[in-house]
């Protein structure tokens, strides 16, 4: 998952990562006002999506600046004594037009990406830069905050307050308040073109997903591909069949495809996005973000652009994060080794006359997984029809958390297929909307997350209910059939939905604390623990039921997967850690002078041990999560994330996957978003620190 993280404290930077619009045509009268800038008359005040047009962007945005500055420049200039309310307060109420078209251009931007989007996002991201070094590295501005910060104690503050109150001043200090007037112009300099960069990354990225075409036209080299997707490749005339690099395009190609020269083309394709020396390649674009990164750092007093962003997560330091990721590392390695063998072993078999390749690891390991479990694709698909799975994410939310969604038919949405959910508690009182974009399109970038295009408060009077947005990437119905879903793609329908449940059920008052507004690596314990009640024996009937028949999926079928659990565990967790790895020793580098992204790779590989038939799970100039997005030495997140949530889970199943005293424990985490300290409650709810162990027991590596 990618999810954007929006805070007040980053307003802006942080906000470049989900964006774009509908390039549906508008029949509204030319002569309408701008949408943006109006009060929505649709129900809750949901965006109007049918009534916006491209061009309102600019002029909302300027609007939205200007705003901003003001609401900012009265708090500077107010000749009060600083208080909690005339500073802080107003400082989270504050730029109201410019947080609700930042909300909503950006989180349709990498859903639907156009020309006038980039040139938008051009225009906007210096000016955003711009303000934010207006905000951050105003003296007075500062001078109020660290006076407010100063005498906490005396303020009788509540918990939440002292947090939000923390996490201003640890922002303007981190946003270079505390420099001189040239430091200061150097290190806005610095976001600006760290801005910058981060779209041209994405950009290429996209580009270079949508420029790869494979295009069969030799009916013999289907050879081995189920008939669904031979059908989803096929061209109306049914002469021809295209490939993409979308995942569920490209992934089974890999599994089933017998040509081993087009399984080859295809999945250097997809690991090389970014890096074919063209107008799309992301080499160089690597090398600058990273020296700017270091000089950020470096200019803030960090050794490193590591130390940087660790200093403010739960892990603190790259060594802490670094002891996690190689506790994992040694097991799984071992264990992919030894399913490297059992793969080579089946290739012998047939005659392949091959050693294994990377390209030859998805389409042997389908193999082993008939060979050992009777498993196939084929068989289990039918059972989760996407309509189905997506009513039993929302079932086992009811179970939990006494949550209830109600399908909206009058709220608009902003692409065809997109769906709207109303979100509403036992008593039928409103949480939330719920917003769901599943299928792939050129416009869409690759992937899944969880982003808001209204953040919750409860401040000033008003009381927000959020707005939230789930992003996918599934197979579309083809014909009669309609979306089916593998197990892996069931999985990652509930992850993203438990971060959708973070952002509907948070309780808090202040929108820089909101839902998902939390540290970094414990935010992905909400989404990852979601998933395994997708794979429960005791949930999956409720819901995977075969889309022709009806019929619950059998229990010899559950038991099987079961049995599979841990599966191909060597790979998985290879490619995470490495790419978990990469990401965090990239941030260590003293000297990127002659820094190249394709040689560290390299280097890092015999550094670890790191078998090459297998890929990192991205390479670097296809890791959107560092260089495109809010992930930057954040990757390791998931993991930390996973002892978390391995952990809780292990107290649901003593105590009952549906036991309400638990769940209730469990709902004050999600409803508390950053308003509270995450460690010590989290102790309160599990009773006891997180035991590692846990993680390593989910994947069968101990």
């Amino acid at each position: 998952m990618k999810k954007l993280f929006y805070s007040l404290l980053t307003l802006s930077i942080m906000l470049t990562m989900n964006a774009c619009k509908s390039d549906k045509k508008n029949t509204a009268p030319a002569e309408k006002g701008n949408t943006l800038l109006s009060e929505s008359t649709a129900p809750f005040g949901a965006p109007e999506f049918d009534k916006i047009e491209i061009e309102d962007y600019k002029e909302a945005f300027d609007q939205g600046f200007a705003q901003k500055r003001a609401d900012v420049k009265a708090i500077i200039e107010n000749k009060e004594e600083p208080t909690y309310a005339n500073t802080i307060d107003a400082l989270e109420m504050s730029g109201k037009i410019l947080e609700k078209v930042s909300s909503i251009f950006f989180t349709l931007n990498e859903s639907n990406n156009n020309e006038q989007m980039v040139e938008i996002e051009n225009y906007v991201i210096p000016k955003m830069t711009e303000l934010n070094g207006y905000i951050f590295m105003n003296d007075t501005l500062f001078s109020r905050i660290k006076a407010l910060y100063d005498n906490r104690t005396g303020l009788w503050l509540t918990e939440e307050q002292a947090i939000v109150l923390e996490n201003y001043y640890q922002g303007f200090v981190r946003g270079g308040a505390l420099l001189g007037t040239e430091d200061k112009a150097t290190l806005l300099d610095i976001e600006t073109k760290l801005g910058l960069l981060s779209v041209q990354f994405g950009n290429n990225l996209l580009a270079d997903n949508k420029a790869f075409k494979l295009v069969i036209t030799d009916e013999a080299d289907l050879s081995g591909l189920p008939q669904s997707i031979i059908d989803a490749a096929a061209s109306e005339d049914g002469k021809s069949w295209t490939f993409t690099l979308d995942k569920p395009s490209c992934i089974p190609f890999l599994q089933y495809a017998d040509n081993r020269a087009l399984r080859e083309k295809v999945y250097k394709a997809y690991y090389g996005r970014g890096d074919n020396n063209d107008s799309n390649d992301n080499k160089a674009v690597i090398k600058e973000i990273l020296q700017l990164r270091q000089q950020k750092a470096k200019l803030l007093g960090f050794e490193s652009y590591a130390h940087f962003v660790l200093d403010e997560k739960m892990a603190k330091t790259p060594e802490a994060a670094l002891e996690l990721l190689n506790s994992i590392w040694k097991p799984a390695v071992q264990r992919a080794k030894e399913e490297r063998a059992e793969l080579q072993k089946i290739a012998d078999r047939e005659g392949a006359g091959i050693k294994i390749e990377g390209w030859d690891w998805f389409y042997y390991t389908e193999k082993l997984r008939k060979e050992k479990y009777a498993l196939d694709d084929a068989v289990i698909k039918p059972y989760f029809k996407l309509e189905n799975v997506l009513k039993g994410a929302f079932d086992c939310a009811t179970k939990l958390y006494g949550v209830y969604f109600v399908k909206r038919n009058d709220i608009p949405v902003y692409y065809e297929g997109v769906e709207v959910y109303e979100v509403l508690d036992k008593s039928g009182a409103h949480l939330g909307l719920f917003y769901t974009d599943f299928f792939p399109r050129d416009s869409k970038r690759q992937g899944a997350w969880m982003t808001n295009f209204v953040n919750q408060k409860n401040l000033g009077g008003e009381n927000i209910r959020p707005m939230i947005v789930n992003v996918c990437n599934f197979t579309a119905p083809q014909g009669d059939t309609p979306a089916l879903l593998n197990i892996d793609e069931t999985r990652t329908l509930f992850h993203e939905f438990g971060h959708a449940l973070h952002g509907m059920l948070t309780q808090a008052h202040y929108p820089s604390v909101s839902g998902t507004n939390v540290k970094h690596d414990f935010v992905e314990l909400f989404s990852q623990i979601n998933e395994k009640w997708s794979v429960h024996p005791d949930v999956m009937p409720t819901y995977a039921r075969h889309y022709q028949t009806g019929e619950a999926i059998p229990d010899t079928l559950i038991a099987k997967m079961q049995q599979s659990a841990h599966f191909n565990s060597g790979f998985e967790t290879t490619e995470l850690v490495a790419a978990a790895l990469l990401d965090m020793k990239m941030h260590l580098v003293d000297d990127y002078s002659n820094f190249d992204c394709n040689e560290y790779e390299k280097q890092l590989r015999k550094e670890l041990g790191f078998i090459p038939e297998i890929e990192y799970r991205y390479r670097s100039t296809n890791f959107a999560h560092v260089f495109g997005g809010g992930y930057a030495v954040g990757y390791y997140a998931y993991l930390w994330a996973e002892v978390l949530d391995c952990d809780a889970f292990e107290l649901f199943l003593e105590k009952g996957i549906f036991d309400q005293e638990t769940a209730a424990g469990f709902k004050h985490l999600l409803e508390m978003g950053g308003s509270e300290d995450p460690m010590r409650e989290y102790r309160k709810f599990r009773g006891a620190d997180p035991n590692p162990a846990a993680l390593l027991r989910a994947r069968g590596l101990i």
